[in-house]
């Protein structure tokens, strides 16, 4: 029988070290060629394109996320786990929820993997859905004492903050600028859909964790090439995916493009990850194609332990 989820039983099942723990163990099926995962395709329609991204965990599964960019206001993004054995669809999932869990699964990984030890603070500059997955995630990985927030609207960042507290437990409070945000925080969120950069790496303090999840393509990007070019590690989720974005993702240009790495790898041992506690690190978020199904499969896993 094909399982179907809908937003509110995903909220319900995926807590966020489950969902840390099916990114780390994605990306290093995907870095031993386990899971085989090509960049994202696109069909162009009239109006807009329907988007899609699949993996396949090899002699496990195979499936797809597809999502589309008309905007409209009830858009839902579907998610299909085929078994690999047989090819019967074994679960849908429909709407936002495991596609925003994903992302913010994969900057959880990426705090855990990169951020000091020692880290208890937190800003984020953005109050979407992406800011708060990453949030989320985040404060499972590490024992978060304070996150500010900053983005446009002050209700929204006001009631951002208003749910860290209710949710995580965790003391937050929003600020009027970017600048307020980062200054002096152990780890940066950017999760803005803004085309222009909202950071000024100058703002940071060494030993700073970056996520960046929003634009970071050469003609738009939330961030500038000052955050590149003050970070001592650069690393992404999917270096063929940064090669293949279009127009390109700027930390995957000359001349930053030879020192991105893969966070895969440095979860494997096979390359440095942070080795000092001044140095800043930087994880450009790609979402790495087939991450969606691996977290509906560990979602299915989750749902029958519990019955």
């Amino acid at each position: 029988m094909t399982l179907l989820y809908a937003d509110h039983e995903v909220a319900a099942a995926l807590d966020a070290a489950t969902t840390v723990d099916a990114m780390r163990a994605a990306l290093l099926a995907a870095y031993e060629g386990r899971l085989v995962a090509p960049p994202r395709t696109a069909a162009p329609l009239d109006g807009g394109r329907l988007v899609l991204t699949a993996g396949h965990l090899v002699d496990d599964w195979y499936g797809f996320r597809s999502y589309d960019t008309f905007g409209h206001p009830e858009g839902e993004q579907v998610v299909v786990l085929h078994d690999a054995r047989t090819g019967a669809v074994r679960a849908v999932a429909v709407g936002e929820e495991l596609g925003s869990r994903r992302t913010g699964g994969l900057g959880g990984l990426a705090v855990d993997a990169l951020a000091r030890p020692d880290t208890t603070s937190l800003g984020v500059i953005g109050s979407g859905r992406q800011a708060w997955t990453q949030v989320w995630a985040a404060a499972a990985v590490r024992p978060l004492r304070e996150v500010v927030v900053h983005s446009r609207s002050a209700a929204r960042r006001d009631a951002f903050a208003a749910r860290v507290r209710a949710e995580l437990g965790v003391p937050a409070r929003a600020v009027t600028s970017p600048g307020a945000a980062v200054a002096g925080r152990d780890v940066v969120v950017l999760a803005t859909t803004s085309p222009t950069p909202v950071l000024h790496a100058a703002d940071l303090s060494p030993g700073t964790h970056v996520n960046a999840v929003g634009f970071k393509q050469l003609d738009r990007s939330e961030f500038g090439t000052d955050l590149l070019d003050v970070a001592d590690l650069l690393v992404t989720d999917s270096p063929a995916q940064a090669a293949d974005y279009q127009p390109p993702m700027l930390a995957a240009t000359p001349p930053y493009a030879g020192r991105l790495g893969d966070l895969g790898g440095v979860l494997a041992g096979a390359a440095p990850g942070r080795t000092t506690a001044d140095q800043i690190s930087v994880f450009c978020c790609t979402g790495l194609a087939g991450t969606e199904v691996f977290l509906l499969d560990a979602l299915t896993r989750v749902t029958a332990a519990a019955r």
